[in-house]
């Protein structure tokens, strides 16, 4: 196998090069799967050059990528804080999404867990990625100091973003993924309203939030949904 040419690198760009090569090579197998010697040679590298940046070897590069990976992961959730609420989280979904689909196997090993590589710091950078995300969304709601019960509504929504995430690669990315951003929208005001129902804090939260939602769009679309559902419960009141 011809390598591809060596170009002289500075020491950041060249330590770039490598993170992003083997993010490439985790994104698609699992850590455990990937040696230096194929980050080497995807990156036209030498092995002993990849020890040189990481003499910690796979396990220091994978702790790299990941940190590279969590740090995007965490801006999907960065959004202005203007407009229907519903509009901010379709949009945070769609890039978190579009990371799941381009690192399905490296998101499935990163999630799944059990990995040769996993350790109590790439545990950390995972866990961070949740935090960070889970602030993002109760910023969105304007609550600074929220209450147990909000914050483990919004920590579940966050849980279940992931799980669906897993689950929808397992089923060979089905449906769709804007029929799954628009169902997971749906589920977060489902969980936020059934959250308000219990808790004053979450009630007001939900309903600054609710009321910059238009009739037409997904608040109220999901409301004359699930109206008929609701309405053959009649009896149980």
């Amino acid at each position: 196998m011809t390598l591809p040419a060596y170009r002289r690198l500075s020491v950041a760009q060249r330590r770039g090069q490598l993170i992003t090569t083997a993010l490439g090579l985790f994104a698609h197998r699992a850590p455990e799967e990937i040696s230096l010697d194929d980050v080497a040679t995807a990156a036209g590298v030498s092995r002993p050059l990849v020890y040189r940046y990481f003499p910690g070897g796979k396990q220091q590069l994978y702790e790299a990528a990941l940190r590279t990976a969590a740090d995007e992961l965490e801006q999907c959730f960065a959004e202005p804080q203007s407009g229907p609420l519903t509009r901010r989280l379709s949009r945070a979904l769609d890039r978190y999404l579009a990371f799941v689909d381009e690192h399905d196997a490296g998101f499935t090993a990163l999630l799944h867990g059990g990995s040769v590589v996993e350790t109590s710091r790439t545990t950390a950078i995972v866990d961070e990625v949740r935090r960070a995300a889970a602030e993002q969304i109760l910023l969105h709601l304007q609550v600074p100091e929220p209450g147990p019960q909000l914050r483990m509504m919004v920590r579940t929504w966050i849980s279940a973003v992931e799980a669906a995430s897993l689950i929808w690669l397992d089923e060979g990315k089905q449906p769709p993924l804007d029929e799954l951003r628009d169902w997971l929208v749906d589920h977060f005001v489902a969980v936020l309203t059934a959250t308000a129902a219990r808790d004053p804090q979450t009630a007001r939260a939900a309903e600054a939030a609710l009321a910059l939602e238009r009739a037409d769009g997904p608040v109220g679309d999901l409301a004359r949904r699930v109206l008929p559902v609701v309405s053959n419960a009649a009896h149980l009141l």
